[in-house]
């Protein structure tokens, strides 16, 4: 009986998982100011970047303000959430 031939995988062979990303929404309800505060508080981001994407949800309706795997985008999103922020994740 011949011995069974193991073929390793490759990257290629595997199929590569897009980041999901955490979308922030325009709403009626929150500040520009407090917007700012926020993705500095949750983020890290300095001033300018946080304003950047504050005045993006503002002009165009949303801003992607993170990205990675699934797990991480669930908890950046929840982390909105509870800060009163409309944020959904999509791929």
């Amino acid at each position: 009986m011949p011995s069974p031939v193991i073929v390793p995988r490759t990257d290629g062979d595997r199929e590569v998982e897009k980041p999901w990303r955490v979308v922030v929404w325009n709403d009626p309800v929150n500040t520009m100011g407090y917007v700012v505060y926020v993705f500095r508080k949750l983020f890290g981001y300095d001033e300018e970047k946080a304003t950047i994407l504050m005045l993006q949800v503002h002009h165009e309706g949303r801003a992607v303000v993170s990205d990675g795997p699934r797990e991480k985008a669930e908890v950046d999103c929840y982390r909105l959430h509870s800060h009163g922020l409309w944020a959904t994740i999509e791929q």
